[in-house]
């Protein structure tokens, strides 16, 4: 994921801001893994192999299963 993606997404529940949290990067300084969490509700959604996941909470659970 490209940290400029910031500029256009918004937490997918209440359509406030997210605040990234970087856990690795690669060479590009591409965020390979990391997570977005919503500054009103605290929802957290993960960012795995550079896919940032704004599923829902419910829905998340349902398409891992």
């Amino acid at each position: 994921m490209k940290e400029d993606l910031m500029d256009i997404i918004c937490c997918p529940l209440d359509k406030h801001d997210l605040d990234l949290e970087v856990i690795r990067r690669d060479e590009d300084d591409e965020i390979l893994e990391g997570r977005l969490v919503c500054t009103e509700c605290g929802e957290e959604y993960p960012i795995e192999d550079g896919i940032p996941n704004l599923l829902p909470p419910d829905m998340r659970d349902e398409a891992a299963a």
